[in-house]
This record gives structure tokens, sequence and C-alpha cells, in this order.
């Protein structure tokens, strides 16, 4: 992760060279040396950091790097800190003299920019040692050295091929996956089809493609075929070559003339002779790369004569590029791993009942539970067993050292997968690296993961994309690289939860343990805690008070609660970015209130309060937090937040709870304060739920262009100023809007999503009007107890997918308009009267029998 230190920092220094010109125009000399180290620098660490190494030398030379890299962004933000303090001070000290400058002098900076400039010298003296010292002690790049780049063909890498694989008679639970791909093979159209394997390095993709290859109905379906193993490595001519020598009859004098070809001459033979065969199948086995299959492709000609590509990748995307037909492999449920462990482990291949001593069953089931239900894992670890002493202190030291066992060069369990890892584009290393941060078998939240990655920043701009579509990118692309699982899915289909396997999060907390890029908490020594820059604590603890000395950006709770005491330690972290703490327990002391120290944490950027009993308003130092990116209170009791929340110019998700309100009195003096911010200056917000109030008034919410997910808790006036332009998502809670809102809302030209919750209407009929929410997908009616009729009009929500309607009593009656909405594909009705759901039953016509397939209904309240 050295490569993301260095690029991280480049970034930092670009954006203050601009922001502070004033002041680093006098460090410019030193600044622009250090620049141009960190340039090279990263160039060199892309490139190493493409192999998981296992030179000594090397990983020596690039955690140098890394650390000077964290020394210098240490540098830069203590300065930034020291600059920000010295303002709020003399700030606060004018105001007593009723003067209100905004700004701080140069005259004033003048000492903490002598001290960054000698640091900042310090630390270009000890990045040129440490460049020195890679020439000195001969460290080179893997990339340019690895042997396996000099292997001259086919059979010498396949040589250097991990040796630990999944036997066909070890299959386990793999008997539909078995015939679901023969019959992709056998089965389907006359032209030539790909069948794929999908799934994380480990699952079995090889051994699954081997056992249908071998297949006696598959081999005597296809005439010809052949076997090519490609990995990561490979050689496009040496590849051809070996396909060549398998399908093709070949005397010597002909095998040594096709080994002088040229690459293109070697394609079109291939094509030439696969167009005369009857049927072909061609395995081509660990594709990592969609060039490889555009030019392979190439060379397997349509012939009309049901011939046969199988593909195995650990990449969902080139299974879409190659537009196959796709089984994705899934992990082994717990039994299936047990059946294998005890294979492997007693060396029998059929009937494994009995074969496992009672005394050590708990610990076998232990030890196969660790593997995360891999095959690979369960093979290596029953392997090592099956030559061990079949006692109890024997398993148990296997268990106790089960990581180091997995993860013992790179032909190991956690070598293979971090063949994974490694593949990955340097952007989303860190990403990767970051969902080991949270506990085993954790359900990530995607929302707060983005966010998290935004504030973190390893998100790269791109173009006009927005941070979070661009994470969502980031996302989806580890997912389809079998990286990070899915967990649960919105109704719209976006991923809303999602986890990462045990072993690859193994892989995460080992590569990150190595890099320095996070600790947790339960295995660090605080011996020398400064080093630390991401701490995650999954168990409650006494947080260590050494952790005031160190310079701690990130500080990530998931199972543990905070005493006041503590808290107030933690802000003596004044390096703090990430701050995300967790719902106490209801036997958790309460916070009377939060510090104004909280202020001072002018680097936060993500600060999660997430159900705390704070039952009093935020302190208005929060309007100092410049940089607050995330500010999420949701199920938390705090009463108010100050109107200096306005102030907070880079806000761009504020998560607030129904009965919290903007305090009054401080926006009146907002609205009269010059100096003072209204909603309308957060021009990057795009998430906001929070009580409505005078805040909303003269439509200031028209002018958050950015803004995409709305949620209103409470009465309001005057509903016509709600009118976001570019809203996606709204919902509206206890809100008592008598007049109808979708005048107002049908409008909203990219609304998907639209909620009007627990009175938030108390109308009598609901008309969606033709031509109304153009692009709306999912309409929810929950709580309108005084809804009696809703109206469809000819043209109205025409990309509707899903409406769901919910304990709206007096509603008895489904309307017609419901069959012009071609596109839905779900109805859930949830509480509904029975009045209701009979005359649902009743309806005649094929569009009804439509309406009623795809209709969820749960139980009837009983009028």
């Amino acid at each position: 992760m050295a490569e993301s230190a260095v690029a991280f920092l480049l970034e930092k220094l670009g954006n203050l060279v601009i922001q502070e010109a004033s002041i680093f125009g006098q460090v410019e000399v030193q600044v622009r040396l250090l620049c141009n180290e960190l340039q090279w620098m990263h160039l060199f660490l892309r490139e190493a950091g493409a192999t998981r190494t296992y030179n000594n030398r090397l990983r020596l030379w690039m955690n140098q790097i890394r650390d000077a890299a964290y020394d210098a962004e240490d540098v830069i933000d203590e300065f930034m800190f020291k600059v920000e303090r010295h303002r709020h001070r003399r700030l606060d000290i004018l105001k007593l003299l009723k003067l209100l400058p905004t700004w701080v002098s140069f005259a004033d900076k003048l000492p903490f920019v002598h001290e960054l400039d000698a640091r900042i010298s310090d630390i270009n003296v000890k990045i040129e040692k440490i460049l020195s010292n890679k020439g000195r002690y001969g460290v080179e790049n893997p990339a340019a050295s690895d042997a396996w780049n000099n292997a001259s063909t086919v059979e010498e890498r396949r040589e250097r091929r991990a040796p630990v694989v999944i036997e066909e008679e070890d299959v386990v639970g793999m008997t539909d996956e078995v015939e679901a791909v023969k019959t992709g093979l056998i089965g389907g159209a006359e032209q030539r089809e790909v069948v794929a394997i999908l799934g994380m390095g480990g699952l079995g993709k090889t051994t699954l493609a081997k056992k249908v290859y071998n297949d006696p109905d598959v081999k005597q379906h296809f005439g010809c075929h052949a076997w090519v193993y490609v990995s990561q490595k490979y050689i496009m001519r040496e590849l051809l070559l070996e396909v060549i020598r398998l399908v093709m009859p070949l005397v010597d004098a002909e095998r040594s003339r096709i080994s002088m070809m040229a690459e293109e001459e070697l394609g079109r033979k291939l094509s030439h002779y696969l167009k005369k065969m009857e049927k072909y199948l061609i395995v081509l086995d660990d594709i990592w790369s969609f060039e490889i299959w555009r030019v392979l492709s190439s060379y397997f000609p349509e012939s009309g004569k049901r011939s046969r590509v199988l593909i195995t990748t650990r990449n969902r995307e080139i299974a879409l590029h190659a537009r196959a037909w796709r089984l994705e492999l899934n992990h082994l449920n717990q039994q299936e791993s047990w059946e294998l462990f005890l294979r492997k482990t007693f060396q029998v291949r059929r009937r494994t009942e009995g074969v496992c001593p009672e005394e050590l069953r708990n610990l076998g089931w232990n030890i196969a539970s660790r593997c995360g239900g891999l095959p690979l894992a369960i093979v290596v670890l029953g392997g090592l067993l099956s030559r061990k002493e079949k006692t109890r202190s024997s398993w148990e030291r296997v268990l106790q050292g089960i990581e180091w066992h997995l993860d013992q060069g790179p032909e190991s369990c956690l070598g293979i997968l971090a063949l994974s890892y490694n593949d990955l584009p340097y952007y989303l290393k860190s990403c990767f690296l970051y969902c080991g941060i949270f506990p085993k078998d954790h359900k990530i939240k995607v929302r707060n993961l983005i966010n998290l990655w935004v504030a973190e920043g390893f998100i790269e701009k791109r173009g006009k994309q927005t941070m979070e579509d661009i994470a969502q990118d980031y996302l989806e692309e580890l997912i389809h690289r079998s990286m990070i699982q899915v967990a649960r899915r919105k109704s719209d289909g976006a991923v809303k939860s999602c986890y990462i396997n045990h072993l690859l999060r193994d892989l995460a907390n080992s590569e990150a343990q190595d890099s320095n890029f996070f600790e947790v908490y339960e295995k660090i020594n605080f011996t020398s805690p400064t080093s630390i820059r991401r701490l995650t604590i999954h168990q409650n603890h006494n947080i260590s008070q050494n952790l005031r000395t160190s310079r701690l950006r990130s500080l990530i709770c998931s199972s543990t609660y905070i005493e006041q005491k503590t808290f107030t330690s933690l802000l003596e972290l004044k390096l703090l970015t990430v701050l995300d703490l967790p719902r106490p327990n209801e036997e958790d002391h309460h916070f009377t209130t939060l510090p104004e120290e909280i202020g001072d944490l002018c680097h936060l950027k993500y600060l999660c309060l997430q159900g705390w009993k704070i039952r009093s308003t935020l302190p208005s130092s929060i309007g100092r937090l410049v940089n607050l990116q995330t500010l999420d209170l949701q199920h938390s009791e705090i009463k108010s937040i100050p109107s200096t929340i306005w102030k907070l110019h880079q806000l761009r998700h504020l998560y607030g709870s129904p009965n919290m309100i903007v305090s009054e009195s401080m926006m009146h003096r907002c609205l009269t304060d010059s100096h003072s911010g209204v909603v309308d200056k957060l021009t990057d917000l795009q998430t906001l739920y929070l009580r409505s109030g005078s805040w909303l008034q003269n439509g200031r919410l028209q002018k958050l262009i950015q803004l995409r997910k709305l949620k209103l808790y409470g009465r309001f006036n005057n509903f016509s100023e709600l009118y976001p332009p570019n809203l996606m998502n709204l919902e509206l809670k206890n809100t008592w809007l008598s007049e109808d809102p979708i005048v107002i809302l049908g409008r909203l030209q990219n609304l998907r999503v639209l909620k009007l919750m627990s009175f938030a209407y108390v109308g009598k009929e609901l008309v969606l009007p033709s031509g109304g929410f153009p692009k709306l997908e999912q309409l929810k009616l929950d709580w309108l107890h005084a809804l009696e009729k809703l109206q469809v009009r000819i043209g109205a929500m025409p990309g509707l997918h899903i409406l769901q309607i919910n304990k709206c009593c007096k509603m008895k009656r489904l309307p017609d308009g419901l069959l012009r909405l071609k596109n839905l594909q779900r109805l859930e009705l949830n509480n509904m009267v029975r009045e209701l759901i009979e005359d649902l039953g009743t309806k005649e016509g094929e569009g009804w029998d439509r309406i009623r397939f795809i209709s969820l209904i749960d139980q009837d309240l009983d009028h």
C-alpha cells in the first residue's frame, strides 16, 4: 500500500498548494523537490505493488517509503491544524473588539511557515537516503526481475503453478453444477457458445471444469477438445501453440515448422483447422484479462456445429464481455465443508461417518469452519492434518496457527487468493483492504462504506461524476472480481449491504498489517502507538490512554461503547479524519453533552454518533469542522443541532433523526449574520435527513442541485417550496399534508423512489397525473390512514417497477390504472382490509391475472 500513501500525499500537496498559495509559495523549493521525488516513487511502487512480494529487501524499502510519505502528510496536516487553531483564537479576540476579519495575515503564519520549511527539508533528506539504499542494497522491481516472465514455454509456466488442487474425487456439493455445465456444453444453439464458471480463487472452478471436461458424455460429444491453462502471466503465441498441439495431429517435421511461426500465422492455422472439425471444445482455464479473450476468441470460428468454449475466471466482467452463459460457484455450507474436511484429513473417498474420533470432532469442526466454505483452504488444512498425529494437542496447535499455515509463500492458500488482490488496479486495493477493518461476518452497509471510502481519500476524480458514483463503480468492480460478496440488495436491485469472505478478510488483515494500513485493537501492543494510522475496535475495551500520543487518522468502533471521559481524551487526536463510534447499549451511561473541543478536529471528514443518547444540542463549535463531509446522527437522542451546521460547506451527507430540530433562536441569528451560512450554501449536499422547520423557507432547497436523497420529518407550511431539481429519492413522514402533494412531486423529472409514510398525507385521494413521474421506479404508501382512493392516469409512472401499499386501512379497491403500468414487476399489499384483497381476487381479465401473479400479500386487516 505504499503507492496509495504516496498517491494520496501527492493529491493533498497539489490541493493545498492551490488553496494556500500564500503559504506554500514560501516553501516552494522544498515542496517541489518533495513532489518530484514522490512522482517517481509512485510510478515504481505501482509496478512493484502489482505482485505480493516475498522479497524482504523490497518489502523493507517499500515500507520505508510509505512511512516517509506518512511523515510528510503528518507535517502538512499538523501545520494546517496550527494555522486553523491560531485563526480561531485570533477571531475570538477580535470579535470581542467588535472586529470581524475572515483571514489570518501571513505575518501571523510566519513562525509556522519556517517550521514547515525545515520539516519538509528533513523529509527530503530522509527520502534521498532511502532512494540511495535502493541501489546500494540491490533492491529490484519484481516486475522486471520475476523469473516467471522469463519462462519461455507454457510447460515451464505450468510447472510453476501452485500444486494445491482439489482432486475430482474430492468434489463435494457440486452435483447440480456439474449437470448445469454439461447441459450448457452439450445442449444449446447451433452457433459457437461460451460457458463461464465464475467465483473467487479456491472455490473449485478448475476442479469443476476438469470434472465436466473428463466426463465420458462430453468426451464423446466433442471430437476435438483442448485444455489450456492461461493464468495472469501468459504469452499469446505459446497459448496458440498449446491449442494447436492438442487439437491437431502433427508429425515431428510439422511440429518443428509450426514452432517457428509467428502469432498471427499460428492463429490463422488454428482457425482454418477448427472450421473443418465437426464440433470442438476449448477450455481456457484461469483467464484474467479482456485482452486475452478478445485475441483468442478471434481464432475460434463460428462453425455452426455446436462448438463450445469453456472458461474459468474470477472476474465476472470477462464473462459478460464474452457473452457467456454463466455459472457462479458458491461457498460450501457447513455440512459440505465438514464432509470435505473429513475426506482430506482421514484420506477416505466415500463414507465419512464415524471416521473422526469423538474427542477431535469439535476441534475439527472449528478448523473446517475457519475456512469460510472455501474448498482450497479445507484441502490445505485437511492435507496438513492427514500427516499429523490424531491428538487434541496436535490439532489445537493447527487451529491456533491457522493463519500461518494458510500463508506460507506464494503457493499457499492466501498466496493463491493474493493473486486476485495483486490483479486489482491500484485504486481498488485500498478499498478492498478497508473492508477488512470490520468484524468477521459483519454485514457492511454500503452507504456507510462508500462515505468512508470518500472520506479516506480512496476515490479518484473522474470527469463530472460524483465521488459517491465513482465509489459505487469501485464496489461493483470488486464484486465482479469476487473480492466482495453481496449480502442484501434493495428492492431496485442496488447493493444494500455486503460482506467479505473469512479468508479474504484474513488476506486483507495480513496485507494491512504488513503495510501499516490499519490495526485491530485486540491484536496490538501499545508500547509504540504512534505508528498507528487507522484503528478498529471490535470488542468492549477501556480504550488506551496511549492513543492520545498517536497520530491516529481513523477510529472505527464496531461493538464497543465510549464513556464520556474516554471520548474527551479522543478529542486530543488532532489529525483525526474519521471518527465512527457505535450506538451505545441501553445500560450504557448517558452523555449529557458533547464537549466544545470537538470543533478542534479541523481535519475531520466523517463523524458518526449514530444512536448516542446525548439529550441536548450539539455544540456550536461543530460549525468549525470545515472539512466535514458526513455527519450521521440517526437514531440518536440529540434534541437539536445548531445553525452553525450550515457553515459546513463541504458537507455531503447529513443524517438526522425525526425529533431533531435546527435551533430556531440560532437560526434567526444565522439569517441576520452575513458571516454565517444557510442551507442553500451547502452546494455539495447529496443526502439530507432532517426535521422540517424554518430552514426550509424561501425555496432554499431548490438551490441544492446536488441533492439526491431527502427525508423530511414533521409538519411544514408551504409544500411548494420543496423542489430540489435533481432529487432521486424522497421520503416524507408525519408531514400531515392536507393537499395532494403529487401535483408538485410529479414534476421531479429524476425522482426514482417516493415514500409517503405515517401520516405524510391526510387527504382521501391521491391522483397520479398523466405524464407525472417519468422515471419513478418505486412508490411506497405506508400508514396513510385517511386515504380511500388511488388514481393512476394514462401515462403516469411509465417506468414503475415496485408498488408497495401498507396499512392504508380505508382503501378498498385497487385502481384500474394499474393495468397501464406495463413495467410493474411487484405489487406488495401488507395489512390491507380484506375487502381490497377479495376485490383483487375477483377482478377479471388478462391484465388482472398478471397483477395477481406479481402480487405479494401479507396478512389482511380484519375489517
